[in-house]
């Protein structure tokens, strides 16, 4: 690392889910251990694994029955999503001690500008050695920390030495350590884009570096040539100060139902249940959704995506299930039993001013409507989750996983007219 460098690095906590199972539950330390989805909620995959599983053959998205087979003695945990949350933020107060300038990707991975605070320091990997060590002694946890001169290297050198490691990749060593990597080791690098590049040799990082700029500009776009940059070592991208927060793109919520879907009267009700946490979250980060989007996945795992452009800014959860309910009607055509359903709130913006509403707008209804809203949004924050809801969701035993608490009656509530398959 020369004087002129930035000292990035890049800090994953190891095998997050079953690490934190492991903390949680120290008789697990050390044993085949793999969090995953209940069979009876249709989520029956692998979401995390720890090391001794995955030297194993457990990979995440198995399913729990082919794990099961792979690893003897595999001990299946339920996913503890608060728990993954709370040590992620105790892991970001542990980074906070040394630098703002934290950058979260994901829960279980940040990236640190250690630029500014390095004299307190005798190098950039004595440092990362202590954050390493200080991870592991409070939280109980083990982290690789990739340290190099911008954040792509970073990134790539954490993932070089797994678990409880530090890797350097600097200017002297990129073309001997990088290189070498295959190329889909490269940040923003998806099967897809490897797919593309290993159908003209380009195998490597080494090789995405060396190969025609003009070339990849027409093979991948604009996107070709950043990552070439990247494979070349320029990117200057900066690590955020940890009190910045990025605008969401959009806001969604999904459920894979406990039993598949075969009315239109079922597929309403789901809408209505997922729109409410999606309007909750948009009033909470003072959104306004102008588009909404809506996946069907049916039994043969085939998904089918629409899109459409609302006719009014909203925040409410009742209006977007409404206008989701009405895109399915109108674009989707159900030719076997729905397995899962998830509804975005797209085209995110703040505030209302310059917005020009249609001949129609019912100023009234929606004044009315956020009143109602905002109240059931009082009462939740006062009093948890679950505690009031719509009279609907009451209907609907197929969605567990969202509203575990709430009582079921099996009552038909919309006449849609549309056939049950």
């Amino acid at each position: 690392m020369t004087a002129n460098d930035r000292v990035i690095l890049h800090v994953d906590l190891n095998c997050f889910y079953a690490s934190v199972e492991t903390v949680l539950n120290p008789a697990f330390r050390g044993q085949p251990i793999a969090v995953c989805g209940s069979r009876e909620d249709r989520h029956g995959i692998v979401l995390a694994k720890s090391e001794v599983a995955k030297r194993a053959g457990v990979k995440t998205g198995m399913t729990n029955g082919t794990a099961a087979a792979l690893c003897p003695g595999l001990i299946i945990v339920p996913p503890h999503y608060s728990m993954y949350e709370k040590f992620s933020r105790l892991a970001k107060k542990i980074y906070q001690r040394y630098t703002n300038l934290v950058e979260p990707f994901g829960l279980d991975e940040n990236w640190l500008d250690m630029t500014a605070g390095m004299a307190a320091f005798e190098s950039p990997f004595a440092l990362a050695e202590e954050i390493r060590t200080t991870v592991s002694r409070e939280l109980g946890l083990t982290v690789s920390v990739g340290v190099s001169f911008n954040k792509v290297f970073a990134k790539l050198a954490s993932d070089m030495k797994k678990p409880d490691a530090v890797t350097m990749v600097t200017r002297e060593n990129y073309r001997t350590l990088v290189w070498r990597q295959p190329v889909e080791a490269l940040l923003f690098v998806g099967h897809a884009t490897a797919e593309k590049l290993h159908r003209f040799s380009v195998h490597t990082i080494g090789d995405l570096a060396a190969a025609d700029t003009a070339f990849l500009r027409t093979l991948l776009g604009k996107s070709g040539v950043m990552l070439q940059e990247f494979a070349r070592g320029h990117d200057t991208s900066r690590v955020m100060d940890i009190s910045e927060s990025i605008a969401p793109q959009s806001v969604g919520h999904g459920v894979t139902c406990n039993a598949d879907v075969t009315s239109d009267d079922e597929v309403f009700r789901i809408f209505l249940e997922l729109a409410q946490d999606i309007g909750r979250s948009l009033r909470e980060g003072g959104y306004f959704a102008r588009g909404l989007q809506i996946c069907v996945r049916d039994k043969t795992l085939t998904d089918k995506q629409f899109d459409t452009r609302l006719s009014e800014r909203t925040q409410s959860g009742k209006y977007l299930a409404e206008a989701a309910f009405r895109l399915y009607l109108a674009a989707y055509r159900r030719e076997s039993p729905i397995r899962a359903l998830t509804v975005r709130a797209t085209r995110l913006t703040r505030g209302r001013e310059g917005e020009q509403y249609d001949f129609f707008y019912d100023a009234a209804r929606e004044k009315r409507q956020a009143g109602i809203e905002a109240a059931m949004d009082d009462i939740t924050a006062r009093y948890g989750r679950n505690t009031i809801y719509p009279a609907a969701i009451l209907l609907n035993e197929k969605t567990r996983a969202l509203h575990p608490t709430v009582p079921t009656l099996p009552y038909p509530y919309l006449a849609t007219g549309r056939e049950s398959k």
